[in-house]
Order: C-alpha cells, then structure tokens, then sequence
C-alpha cells in the first residue's frame, strides 16, 4: 500500500494489523481486542479464504487496559493481498510481499526535507506541500545583541520552527548509522533538489542538516549554541516563511558542543570518500568543539541549559553531559585513533551513567555503538571495556526482549513508557534490539525489532498507523504548523507522531482522555502537542529500523 493522498476516516477496528504489510518470510501476527476464535485469511482479489487459525487465549493487556488475543499466520507467504475476518469483524487489508516496506522508507527519510529551513519547497519535490523560503535572516547572538551570524539552513526541530544542536546531531547519527549499517538500501533517489546520482540522498539530506550545524558553532570560542529560536513560538496556524520574528542563537552548552563534536566525527568519516574537503571540515569542526569541552569541567548533575527568562521555546534542558561527552570522545576516537580520544572514552566509561540509551537526554549509546564498531573494525581498544560493553547491550537487548513476551502487542513499551514521544521510546528500543543483533550474530533481536513497526503502522489498541500518509488509517491531525496552515487536507507525509501519552501533558489531552489506560492516552488533533507532534528525532530512528526490512 503506498503513501495515502488524502486523509482516510476509517472506523477503529478491534482486529489491527500493520496496515501496510508483512514480509513474506517472517513471522505474522495480529492482535484482537476481545475474546477470540476461529478466523480467516480473505485473498481480496480472489475473494477466496487463503488461512484458517484460532487465535490464542485472551490476556489482559495492561498498556492497553482490555483483553486481548493474537493470531499467528506466519505459515501465510504467498505474496498479495489479505484481509482478516473474526467474529463479524474485518481488518484493515494489507499486503504480503518480499519488500513491502521501500516506499516506508522512502516516505520517512523524504521527511526530512519537509522539516527543511532556510529554502523553498518547490512543487517539484514537495507537491502540495511545497512552500516559500523561511527564516532568512541573521539570527543575534543572545549573550552579544550586536553580533549577527549567519542562521540560514538545517531541518526545523518539530512541529514548531526552532533549530536545536542537540536534537539535529541525534537525527543526523540515527541516519548516519542506517547508512552504515544497510548502506544498500539507500540507492533509489527519493529524489531531492540535491540528487546527483553519485552521493546516496541520506547523506545529501543529512549534509543539508550538518551545513547549519557549522553555523551553531561559535566562532569566538568553538562551543556549540544550544539552539536556534525566536524568543517564543509563532501561532499553530502560520506558515514557516510568515514566522519573521527575530531569532537568536541562545547561549552556548556543554551538551550542544559534544553532540557537534560528536556527530562531526562521525560525519568525517562518512562523508571521506565522497568529498574530502567536507570531511575535513567535519574534523576540524569536531576537534575544535572538544578543545572546548576540555577547557570546561563536566557537569553530571547540573545545572545545564536553562531558557533565558524571557525565552519561553523548547529548552531540551539536560542537567548532565558526561555522557555527550563520553559519545564525542568514542567517535573522535573512532575516526581518528587518536590516543588522548581513547584514554578520555575510557575515563568517561567509568563514571557511574547508562551506556546504552538513544535519546536526546542521553546520548550514550552512540558512544557505546562507536566503540564497539572500533573494536570490530580492528581499531586498537581495550578488551575489558569491549567486553563489559557488548555483554551489557546484549543485557539490555535481553530485557527488552522479556517485556515483548509480556505485551499484548508485542512491543517493548510499559505502561510507564507511554509518555511524551512514546513512539520515539518504540522505535529506540527497536534500534537497540537491531543493533544487539549486529553484535550477537542471532535473528532473535531482529524479529522483535520487525514486532515494533508493526505497532508503528496499526498494530496497536487504537488502530492508527503513527506515521501520516502511510496506511489507511494513519495519523492527520498532527501539531505541526506548516500541516495546520498550508490548506492542505492530508498532513505532511511521512511523519512519525509522537504517541500515546499517559501523563496528559497538553490542555486537550487532559479534556478529552482522562482515565484511559496509557496506551490509548491519544488523540489524532493538532492542539494535542505532547500526543500528535512531530520531531526528526522521532523520525530518525524509524527509518534506522526499518531499513534493516528493505530490499
């Protein structure tokens, strides 16, 4: 099934499945909310019955807060068209084929370019989502209002129009190592203005987001601005290039300058051997950020980035960056084979914080992953770390795997993860799963991996596929301004919303959805920022998952 063109207002249904399809020869599942019983598999164009099964016993789900029930057809591989019938009710119809996740894949890297700042969306790239230059003009520098910087360029965060160092260098290294890691599956153009046949378009893309991140360097000491930003959020409904309030390049942080550095490195080594120039720039940019990190002590409680009093946009606040650090010193390590990057990885090793986490508060687990890929690569590491770290990402890939069994749907999620961004939490989970796989060699982690895009596409209690425009009941209400205001009906495709959000954190959530269960605290509507939003963060590690799926 590819991208819908229009908003679909499919009825919720009880039985849900990933809305666009299966892979012929992987395990298949659906889940019904309710008792159960016999079922049938229904070819949609021949109308003939292609499975038989009962599903398995009902449990009760407590994510979810009902009964519920699956049924395995992984013995169906025959490729085409299918729609499950239990109970007088239908699915939704899906697909089994060898490949039916490419145009997936597609959709979520292209949007990237929607999130793109600084130049115009033309009609022949963006379609009805095509849209005029924004934000233009110099940014000033917050802690020097007579110093104005270059601003243009990068993706914008999220549904709002801010820039943000931290943020950017996650989605840059979530695509960086789905290149790395399936570099294959990147040949088809999507295409960009920027296609040129020669470099794959996630590094065009990522390149585009890498330009402006030189810009967020401070060109008077080398330490990154935390962000770029108005002072406050311009209105839900206007358009990017009506937003003409000043920005600022709020102050520089610690947890900004080793994200830099730590995405540069990665990028140096990238981007080598196809433009030498960039890559060295990359280098200098990440060697000169941990030149500053080092003339600055570390802070592991606090105090961070705090908002200016008079800046109320997203603060991305992160009271420690020991493990920023600890990421920007495995990849400087990793790229150059430097000794001091090595005997600085090691000192942060053994502080006391989480090696293994994917997000924005804590960026560790790339470091983690950098290391490791040293090691395998045949750079010089020390075995006991190599050791002690690859057994406790196999742990946290085993702990994950324990909640799975425990799920109705089968994904990693607990109750208290459905939080703000509990789709981010999903596909990190499933990144990690993925990645434990590359180092334990066996397929167990892969299948549990492949369990999560089914939720992310309508396997789930709500029976909404989470990115827009993919299946046929997909997310469209999404709090993203330019899907408000462009007078488009369907959404910006190809967005990853934020999720279920058992802590109620925006006014129509706490009008609409108190007392549900934490897996159906959503609603698909644009004043839901902390359920329906969108960030390339959250972006960024679906199409690191699902590219390990494509052909």
């Amino acid at each position: 099934m590819k991208q819908a063109d229009h908003p679909i207002t499919t009825p919720h249904r009880n039985i849900t499945v990933n809305q666009l399809g299966y892979p012929a020869e992987t395990a298949k599942a659906f889940v019904y909310a309710g008792t159960g019983g016999g079922y049938e598999i229904v070819d949609t164009t021949s109308e003939e019955i292609a499975y038989r099964g009962r599903t398995g016993p009902a449990q009760r789900d407590e994510a979810t807060g009902t009964m519920v029930c699956r049924g395995d057809f992984g013995d169906l591989r025959t490729p085409g068209t299918y729609q499950i019938r239990l109970n007088g009710e239908s699915s939704a119809v899906f697909t089994i084929s060898s490949n039916p996740y490419a145009d997936l894949q597609q959709g979520l890297l292209k949007g990237f370019y929607y999130f793109r700042c600084g130049m115009e969306l033309e009609e022949a790239f963006a379609g009805p989502w095509k849209h005029h230059a924004c934000h233009t003009s110099e940014g000033i520098v917050y802690d020097d209002p007579s110093l104005r910087l270059d601003s243009r360029g990068g993706w914008h965060d999220a549904g709002d129009y801010g820039k943000y160092t931290g943020p950017g260098a996650k989605a840059v290294a979530d695509l960086l190592l789905a290149y790395e890691a399936n570099p294959q599956t990147f040949d088809r153009p999507i295409p960009l203005p920027d296609s040129d046949g020669q470099m794959p378009d996630v590094l065009h893309e990522c390149r585009y987001e890498l330009d402006w991140l030189f810009k967020m360097q401070d060109p008077r000491s080398g330490g990154a601005f935390h962000k770029l930003t108005t002072k406050q959020f311009p209105a839900l409904d206007m358009m990017p290039e009506d937003d003409r309030a000043d920005l600022y390049f709020l102050p520089v942080s610690a947890t900004a300058t080793a994200c830099l550095a730590g995405v540069m490195a990665m990028a140096a080594r990238i981007y080598r051997p196809f433009d030498d120039t960039f890559a060295t720039r990359c280098l200098q940019a990440a060697e000169r950020a941990w030149t500053w990190l080092e003339r600055t002590p570390p802070h592991p409680n606090g105090p961070g980035f705090k908002n200016p009093s008079d800046v109320s946009t997203g603060e991305y606040g992160d009271p420690s960056d020991l493990d920023e650090r600890y990421w920007a010193a495995a990849e400087l390590y990793r790229t150059t084979g430097e000794a001091s990057y090595h005997e600085a990885f090691r000192v942060l090793a053994a502080q006391p914080f989480p090696k293994y986490e994917l997000g924005w508060t804590n960026m560790s687990g790339y470091g983690t992953i950098a290391y490791l890929l040293s090691a395998e690569a045949g750079v010089e590491t020390d075995a006991a770390w190599v050791t002690a770290l690859r057994n406790g990402l196999i742990e946290e890939a085993d702990q994950l795997a324990r909640r799975c069994a425990e799920d109705g749907y089968l994904t990693s999620l607990r109750p208290e993860d459905y939080i703000w961004g509990s789709n981010m939490i999903l596909m990190n989970n499933a990144m990690l799963l993925l990645i434990a796989g590359h180092f334990d060699g066996g397929e167990r982690y892969r299948e549990l991996a492949l369990e999560h895009i089914h939720y992310l596409l309508g396997r789930n209690v709500l029976d909404f596929s989470y990115v827009s425009g993919f299946g046929d009941r997909p997310v469209n209400r999404l709090h993203h301004r330019p899907s408000v205001a462009d007078g488009v009906e369907a959404a910006v495709p190809g967005l990853v919303s934020g999720g279920p959000n058992r802590n109620l954190n925006d006014d129509y959530m706490l009008e609409h959805l108190q007392g549900q269960p934490p897996a159906q605290c959503f609603a698909d509507h644009e004043l839901s920022y902390a359920g329906n939003e969108v960030t390339i963060y959250w972006n960024s590690p679906a199409v690191f998952v699902v590219s390990h799926f494509v052909k």
